[in-house]
């Protein structure tokens, strides 16, 4: 018995580590899009944020709370863009880390071309951060500005998933 709960915990430890990132792919826009694109089967949430944006750090466990509970369906995926600068790269793996980050991060490095990637993104979006964009089989479906609640981020997803 003793040797059944040492595997169950060795294994529990191995899948949690194994659930979180330790490294992160920087991407151009239109690697970005690429992968937003191969998405089209699913509902997927980006969410655009950085390290030092302090709305950003609030909403996140929210997002960590909703990308848990659908870890096991193959419609839903997240992905949570970082644009902090690339020199930082450091800081946002160990930001993974330490926030225990479950959903996909990647590392936009593409700031100097921002004014020519957001308005594709949303034409409305202004460049600031957070934002977070909702797309149902490759479609865009809403696009929020701003720090989300966990009760708004449910309402969203409750009306597509």
């Amino acid at each position: 018995m003793k040797n059944l709960l040492t595997i169950i915990l060795l294994f529990l430890c191995i899948t949690f580590f194994k659930a979180q990132q330790t490294t992160v792919s920087s991407v151009k826009y239109e690697e970005l899009e690429k992968k937003i694109q191969e998405e089209n089967d699913k509902f997927l949430i980006v969410n655009f944020w950085s390290t030092t944006c302090a709305p950003c750090v609030k909403e996140l466990p929210h997002f960590m709370e909703i990308n848990n509970k659908n870890a096991d369906n193959p419609k839903f995926k997240m992905i949570l863009v970082s644009l902090d600068r690339l020199v930082d790269k450091e800081r946002v793996i160990k930001f993974i880390k330490n926030k225990n980050l479950a959903a996909e991060v990647v590392l936009l490095d593409d700031i100097k071309r921002m004014n020519t990637w957001i308005p594709r993104f949303e034409k409305d979006w202004d460049g600031n951060i957070p934002v977070t964009i909702f797309y149902k089989n490759g479609e865009k479906v809403h696009f929020n500005d701003g720090e989300m609640s966990k009760e708004e981020l449910e309402n969203i997803i409750s009306k597509y998933l």
